[in-house]
């Protein structure tokens, strides 16, 4: 089962698709980590997608999608694979279907896992930080032990900038602009499967699980 995975930030997707990916025994392949992957191992298009990232540019699009092609093609991918952060364009997602073309292969379902802009914002703002050794809280699902105070070091903790309630809010909002076509492009497909990201992480997937028929 070939599946792409789409929501805004908060709203649990990466969780999703790594519960899901376990169920399914197929690799769970978000881009980020393939960059970094490629950059840790200086291959070739790592280096490549490196120079564009030193010049405070972004990576082309064939980049991306050569890093994806190879990906498609080890051998842990030849019973589905499930893509988080790719497709961001419709020029990715049409990219993508030529890909799994060449092997015979169709995306079988794009995950759509939505929630209220209201509960994105107070999950991603409730996110805190230590000053010293940098361990994430979070005061709704994993609070400290003492407000304010690090249970690891003791450490002040303190909210970033890029978690606070305004960010979050127009993040969302960059989401929406940038990527709002490719879940029509999905949905005009037939492929868009709509998830509320609501009632736990566990029934969650079990929307995700009885919306896709899987056992």
């Amino acid at each position: 089962m070939n599946l792409v995975m789409l929501g805004p930030p908060g709203a649990g997707k990466g969780t999703q698709a790594a519960l899901l990916a376990e169920k399914l025994g197929v690799p769970h392949v978000a881009t980020g980590d393939l960059f970094r992957e490629a950059l840790k191992n200086e291959t070739e298009l790592g280096l490549t997608a490196k120079s564009y990232m030193e010049r405070g540019e972004l990576v082309p699009d064939e980049v991306t999608i050569a890093m994806v092609r190879a990906r498609l093609q080890k051998p842990d991918s030849q019973n589905g694979i499930i893509l988080d952060g790719f497709p961001r364009t419709i020029e990715q997602a049409e990219a993508l279907k030529d890909l799994l073309a060449e092997q015979g292969e169709a995306i079988d379902a794009a995950l759509f896992i939505d929630a209220a802009e209201d509960e994105l914002v107070r999950r991603l703002s409730s996110r805190w930080t230590c000053r010293n050794c940098q361990a994430v809280y979070n005061v709704i699902s994993n609070p400290p032990h003492q407000e304010g105070k690090c249970d690891m070091c003791g450490g002040e903790l303190y909210q970033r900038p890029d978690d606070m309630p305004e960010t979050v809010r127009n993040r969302i909002r960059v989401y929406w602009q940038q990527t709002s076509h490719l879940v029509d492009y999905y949905q005009d497909q037939g492929l868009l499967i709509t998830i509320k990201s609501e009632g736990g992480i566990e029934r969650v997937q079990q929307k995700i699980q009885e919306a896709l028929q899987v056992a």
